[in-house]
């Protein structure tokens, strides 16, 4: 083989070995970006760095692995249900013992679920490998749960707390917690802007999620 043929193999066997390097990181990246979503992004933009950022998400992939995670049994699920609406109901007469009850009923959620509650930051990091897209609702829920210890957050930054909690909750029973029966109990996403839900009608008394919890 001519130095001149030798040469050109070489090319082409490196340039081969790049573009096989470049698919692969193409192919770990739309994985990270399929698994954190919205996350991804957010990390990226926090980090300045997308090598680092993807390095950190892989970290906590890693993490995730090493969690022994259970899913909640019916009756876990029908309890955790009947307690979310307790909470919405004290929504009514008592907005800001709601937001704090809302807060401790999503951590001892995690915790059920064998997610560690210690730091605020650590458990964003822990739940972003399978619950990012609700992740963000958890961010706000807090910053207004911060702000109602304070005593700075108002009717409505409580019930869009609420709100945001209760899009996390969800997604971590696996279930809507108060499912509709055809009753016509209010909650705080369906009210108007500035309202609290409204009590629970009668017949709530008599719900599955109710009865099934007891």
């Amino acid at each position: 083989m001519s130095p001149t043929a030798t040469v050109v193999l070489i090319v082409v066997v490196l340039i081969v070995i790049a573009a096989v390097v470049y698919g692969i990181q193409v192919m770990r990246r739309k994985q990270l970006q399929n698994t954190f979503g919205p996350e991804y992004d957010r990390v990226v933009a926090d980090s300045g760095s997308r090598t680092e950022a993807e390095k950190e998400l892989r970290e906590r992939e890693k993490r995730h692995a090493s969690l022994e995670l259970k899913p909640l049994s019916a009756e876990a699920q029908a309890t955790y249900s009947a307690n979310w609406e307790e909470v919405q109901i004290q929504f009514v007469d008592d907005p800001e013992r709601a937001v704090t009850a809302a807060d401790e009923l999503v951590t001892r959620l995690i915790a059920d679920r064998g997610y560690p509650t210690g730091e605020y930051d650590e458990r964003l990091a822990n739940l972003s490998v399978e619950h990012a897209r609700t992740l963000e609702h958890y961010r706000q829920a807090h910053e207004i749960s911060q702000r109602n210890t304070a005593g700075e957050a108002n009717t409505e930054d409580l019930r869009q707390a609420l709100v945001h909690y209760r899009a996390l909750f969800a997604d971590l029973l696996g279930t809507d917690p108060v499912p509709s029966t055809g009753t016509t109990t209010a909650t705080p996403e369906s009210t108007s802007e500035g309202t609290a839900p409204a009590p629970r009608a009668a017949a709530d008394d008599e719900s599955p999620a109710r009865d099934t919890s007891r």
